[in-house]
C-alpha cells in the first residue's frame, strides 16, 4: 500500500469522526468502528485504494450530516459514486431498501459489492460476538443471500466466497438451534 492511501484512509477516519453522531450503549453498531475494521479489511487484502476509501466511507451518506457534495470535494467522484451504490435510499420503502442497494451495487460495478460484501461480513463477525440472533437473521443473512444470488457468475473475488463460506455456516447455526 502507498502512503498517500494512508494518509487518505487517515484523513476519512478524522471526517468520520467529526460528522458521525456519538455512540453510546443504546447504539445497535458503534458506526465508526465499524466503518474502521471494514477499511481495515480491504486495505489488509490488498484491495485498491478507491475500495478501501470508499470502505471506510460507506455509512456516511446514511448516518452523518457529511453530503455528496462533501465527499466529491474530499475523495473525488469515484469514491463518491462507490459510497452512494452502498448506501440505502431512503425514499423508498424499508422493505425493499436492501434489495435495492444491492442491485446498485451490482449495476455500479464489482468495487461496489466488494465493499458492500466487507460490510456484511463485518456485521457477521460483530453480531456474532455479542450474539444478536435478530440482527444476524433478519440483516446479516438477508443482505447476504442478496448478495450471493445477485453477484454475476464471473466476479470471483475470493471476498465472495468467503461470503459463501459464513453465510453457509450462519444458516446452519440457526438450523440447528432452531431443532433443538
Amino acid at each position: 500500500m502507498t502512503n498517500n492511501l494512508d494518509i487518505q484512509f487517515e484523513k476519512a477516519i478524522r471526517l468520520l469522526t467529526q460528522h458521525m453522531p456519538i455512540s453510546d450503549e443504546n447504539t445497535r453498531k458503534p458506526v465508526i468502528f465499524h466503518d474502521i475494521r471494514v477499511g481495515v479489511y480491504l486495505y489488509n487484502n490488498g484491495y485498491s485504494e478507491n475500495i478501501v476509501m470508499a470502505g471506510i466511507l460507506h455509512d456516511t451518506i446514511e448516518w452523518s450530516d457529511i453530503t455528496e457534495k462533501m465527499l466529491k470535494r474530499e475523495f473525488g467522484d469515484k469514491i463518491t459514486e462507490l459510497v452512494l451504490a452502498n448506501s440505502k435510499d431512503s425514499t423508498i420503502e424499508k422493505e425493499k431498501r436492501n434489495e435495492d442497494m444491492v442491485k446498485r451495487c451490482v449495476q455500479t460495478g464489482m468495487d461496489a459489492l466488494i465493499i458492500k460484501t466487507a460490510d456484511i461480513l463485518d456485521s457477521f463477525h460483530y453480531y456474532s460476538k455479542i450474539n444478536n440472533i435478530e440482527q444476524l437473521k433478519n440483516h446479516c443473512l438477508v443482505v447476504a443471500k442478496l448478495i450471493l444470488d445477485n453477484k454475476p457468475l464471473e466476479w470471483n473475488d475470493k471476498i465472495f466466497g468467503q461470503l459463501q463460506l459464513e453465510y453457509d455456516a450462519l444458516r446452519e447455526k440457526i438450523n440447528s438451534e432452531i431443532i433443538q
